[in-house]
């Protein structure tokens, strides 16, 4: 039997009647794994399996990616928390941890702010307070990414995601380049959501502790953010990854993994994962 065949299957509906596809597996205190933008729950395939010795793991297919439904409008990341809020309610779930990377990292800052009692701890990775006050990814990025040449513009953000050297050790197939069976209007509906993204005034309500962690070769999310973020919420800690871009998570998956379990166990009064 096969990892993914260990993993179920279900849905809800949120309040708007939108199809709420997501997924849970293992046994232990539930957390939550917010994917990137215009991704589904694939993007965690290569890491979930790391916090199975203390938690379940619970992931969804954000509106407009994978097997939930795909709207013409109404995409926020407002409205991406709360179907997070659905999804645990489907569940039965009153409290849980909450690990967001890209835009699932600000997916993960309304969730804590606007429902600070479902959270009990609380990890934003490789992500930003958006707004005003975030510090922007340069306009030769932004170039490399709006490239009319699919191609190119896959290779331009397979260099934002791994280094050189990673990426030639693991040729693929990659699960964080974005669902490639989204609708054209669903993808744009995305981008508008992270690039509208401001919980800057919101965030000093997070409540749970806090882990913030960033490659400090992010060229995506610049690693500028991290202390942003900090700076914001009450009881946060901030952890930097040397020599890593913008899927920290995956290139220094044994270290990160490491210091995210650590994070979420030392609650729990049990030892971390070795």
């Amino acid at each position: 039997m096969t990892v993914h065949d260990q993993r179920r299957h279900a849905s809800t509906r949120a309040h708007d009647g939108t199809l709420l596809a997501y997924q849970y597996e293992g046994a232990g205190c539930p957390l939550v794994l917010l994917a990137g933008q215009a991704n589904n729950h694939h993007w965690w395939d290569g890491v979930r399996e790391d916090f199975h010795a203390m938690h379940r793991t619970i992931t969804l297919d954000c509106r407009g990616t994978g097997n939930s439904g795909k709207p013409e409008d109404g995409y926020s990341t407002e409205v991406f928390a709360e179907d997070v809020i659905t999804v645990l309610d489907d569940l039965g779930i009153e409290r849980a941890d909450v690990y967001g990377t890209s835009m699932g990292g600000r997916v993960a800052q309304w969730v804590a702010a606007r429902h600070p009692a479902r959270v009990r701890r609380l990890v934003l990775g490789c992500t930003s307070p958006g707004g005003s006050h975030a510090i922007e990814r340069d306009a030769s990025v932004r170039r490399a990414l709006a490239q009319a040449d699919p191609e190119a513009s896959r290779h331009a953000l397979l260099d934002l995601m791994y280094t050189p050297t990673w990426s030639a050790k693991h040729p693929g197939p990659y699960t964080t380049l974005g669902d490639p069976d989204m609708p054209p209007y669903a993808r744009r509906g995305h981008l508008l959501a992270s690039n509208r993204h401001d919980a800057w005034d919101a965030l000093p309500r997070v409540g749970a502790p806090t882990l913030i962690l960033h490659g400090d070769q992010d060229r995506l999310t610049p690693a500028a953010n991290a202390p942003l973020l900090a700076a914001r919420i009450r009881d946060s800690r901030t952890r930097i990854l040397p020599g890593a871009r913008h899927a920290y998570f995956e290139e220094c998956r044994p270290h990160a993994s490491a210091l995210v379990t650590a994070f979420l166990t030392d609650a729990l009064n049990v030892p971390a994962q070795k």
